[in-house]
């Protein structure tokens, strides 16, 4: 069964060849995708994203990929640049069709509306109350008074203009929602009564930040110490850069490390190039965690806290019965 999957059809020319490079120096390192996550930082999933062309690999997965090849940086680095511009056309030709099914739909929309809406409403001249005309009443009105004299004499209340009602209706629930806010305020302050309660916010008010407070780990790391003993080291993110390898040993053809992250304060064991069936375990004082290689020839183990890289003891057991052990100094 091939390793890879064919690439898409759809896929640009040119990330197509960079794809098949990205492929080629996995194939050529023996490192399975597990691996490359573990000694790249980033993860499997996104690694077999890139891989199969369904994602660009950023810049910094493909320096990573080369520095745990042993590839050349800057031949990997230009080939990516040629694949990134590729990969920016073939997303603006996708943001253009898009753009265009959008206008196409709109404009159907539209016309829909404008055949349901054929009758027509009077237009209304903004700012204006629509006049209604007057009907005559029981006598003249004397030429020297005006419309609104002539209604007040008739009896009708002056006529008010939406704009201005507006703003009077606005001013008064401005005013009303001051004063509740100020009565609120001031029943707050007296809550419990005079200056005890002022005593109680001062009491519980903090002064400034603890000056031993502990470090906050860097973005992506998700555990520490204790937090992180049966954890995915990859998963939570003390792999990578933020991993050493401590010990090795070779047992039978297989690669056995310890693999030690101060800023997690953990250890894991990893083997490769090994056979389906070995396992591989870590231990420190009584905690102990275990994996299985599977068709990939590796494995790794989840983490267990250390206080330091020596507390830690890589073991493996092949399938063939032959054990060994890798232990920091």
């Amino acid at each position: 069964m091939p390793r890879w999957k064919a690439l898409p059809e759809e896929v640009d020319p040119q990330m197509r060849e960079f794809a098949g490079q990205l492929r080629g120096l996995v194939d050529r390192s023996g490192l399975s995708l597990a691996a490359v996550a573990d000694r790249t930082g980033y993860s499997k999933t996104s690694w077999e994203r890139y891989l199969n062309g369904r994602l660009l690999a950023p810049e910094g997965a493909v320096v990573a990929l080369a520095e745990a090849t042993g590839a050349q940086q800057h031949h990997l680095t230009t080939m990516w640049e040629l694949a990134e511009r590729a990969w920016s056309r073939s997303e603006m030709r996708h943001d253009m069709t898009m753009e265009a099914i959008r206008i196409s739909q709109a404009r159907a929309a539209l016309g829909e509306a404008g055949v349901a809406a054929a009758p027509a409403a009077v237009p209304v001249r903004r700012g204006s109350p629509a006049r209604v005309p007057r009907q005559p009443g029981p006598g003249p009105v004397p030429d020297s008074a005006g419309p609104d004299e002539g209604g007040a004499r008739a009896g009708r209340a002056p006529e008010v203009e939406p704009g201005r009602l507006r703003r009077v209706t606005m001013f008064l629930a401005g005013a009303v929602g001051a004063f509740l806010l100020t009565a609120a305020a001031v029943l707050l302050t007296d809550f419990g009564g005079g200056g005890d309660a002022v005593d109680t916010v001062a009491a519980t008010t903090p002064s400034g930040q603890p000056s031993g407070s502990a470090p906050q780990p860097p973005a992506g790391v998700d555990c520490e110490g204790a937090d992180c003993t049966g954890q995915d080291p990859e998963a939570m993110g003390c792999g990578g850069r933020f991993a050493d390898t401590v010990a090795r040993a070779t047992v039978d053809g297989g690669l056995l490390e310890v693999r030690y992250s101060e800023t997690c304060g953990a250890a894991w064991a990893r083997i490769t190039q090994a056979s389906t069936g070995d396992t591989v375990r870590i231990t420190a004082g009584p905690a102990e965690e275990k994996g299985t290689v599977d068709a990939d020839a590796d494995a790794y183990t989840p983490m267990v806290a250390v206080a330091e890289a020596s507390d830690a003891k890589a073991c493996a057991t092949l399938a063939s019965g032959t054990t060994g052990c890798a232990v920091a100094e």
